[in-house]
């Protein structure tokens, strides 16, 4: 069974922290983790409370983001 879910790809952020601004449900968090570019990026600490509004989705500048179906028991 699967059921949406979003989805982040850490090597295409450049780590501007507009998902983390602008979700109405607080999904994301600043942490300090890298990329491979050695960027700081965001992390999805709170994935229960995404609605999958997209607002992430469209406002990501490098299209970090995506909604994606994810495998669940």
């Amino acid at each position: 069974m699967a059921r949406q879910s979003i989805k982040f790809i850490e090597s295409l952020c450049k780590g501007c922290g507009y998902c983390i601004e602008f979700c109405p449900n607080k999904v994301f968090e600043k942490s300090d983790k890298r990329n491979v570019k050695g960027t700081t990026m965001p992390e999805i600490v709170h994935p229960e409370k995404c609605t999958l509004c997209e607002l992430c989705t469209m406002l990501c500048p490098d299209f970090a983001l995506t909604i994606g179906e994810v495998e669940v028991e």
